[in-house]
């Protein structure tokens, strides 16, 4: 049994994904869903912690793990991500030279993509005060990002290949936010194609069915339902 931690913020909606992508092939584990209410900070209890030091969604906890040890719990949406495929043998290449293409690019979105996207997200549509220089930063580096995805996908159907997989899980739910990130998927039309195929996906349109993007409300006027950095 999976304990499965998230709130619908573009890193949880990644957990969301992974499941919904294993409903779809008939294969998900046994598992049980907590919304964590973020706008009552049930992210800085004690129990939650305990799973997650960092104090962010997504966390998971394996109440079955491979060792047949202790309950393991596990933070950061990479890491879950890469458990999760190794664990039920799917979204993840076999062959050693895939894989890593894969993880590599995995890798590219917890440390540059997600990182970025939020920031430019935030200070152009969610902080109190206008910061010109923040906003000029952050919309040019996140744009420099999406064309370097934008490039990595011409000539492929995803990221890693032909075969979906958790590098693509990783960064479709930043791109939904293209709108609040300053960005237009026309100027990047590998991208745009890209995310119509995810978007077209059985198992995206049930994962997002009740997703609101927290990067479209009204500027200078933070969404307390959500942990934006999250």
């Amino acid at each position: 049994m999976l304990d499965l931690y998230f709130a619908r913020t573009p890193n949880g909606m990644k957990l969301k994904l992974f499941m919904e992508e294993l409903a779809e092939l008939g294969d998900a584990p046994a598992h049980r869903w907590h919304v964590v209410q973020l706008s009552a900070g049930e992210q800085h209890t004690p129990e939650f912690l305990a799973i997650s030091p960092n104090n962010k969604i997504p966390a998971i906890v394996d109440n079955a793990p491979a060792d047949g040890g202790a309950p393991l719990p596990i933070f950061e949406s990479g890491a879950i991500l890469q458990y999760l495929a190794d664990k039920t043998g799917h979204l993840v290449p076999r062959d050693p030279r895939a894989k890593w293409d894969t993880l590599q690019w995995l890798t590219w979105q917890v440390a540059g993509l997600g990182p970025m996207a939020g920031q430019s997200g935030w200070f152009r549509r969610l902080a109190t005060q206008e910061d010109l220089f923040a906003i000029d930063r952050y919309t040019r580096e996140t744009r420099r990002l999406y064309g370097v995805l934008d490039r990595r996908l011409e000539g492929r159907t995803f990221i890693a290949g032909d075969a979906y997989s958790i590098a693509d899980i990783a960064c479709y739910p930043w791109i939904v936010s293209h709108k609040g990130h300053g960005q237009s998927l026309a100027d990047f039309p590998n991208l745009a194609r890209w995310f119509d195929t995810i978007r077209n996906r059985l198992a995206t349109q049930r994962a997002f069915a009740d997703y609101q993007d927290p990067y479209l409300h009204s500027k200078y006027g933070i969404h307390k339902d959500e942990e934006i950095t999250a």
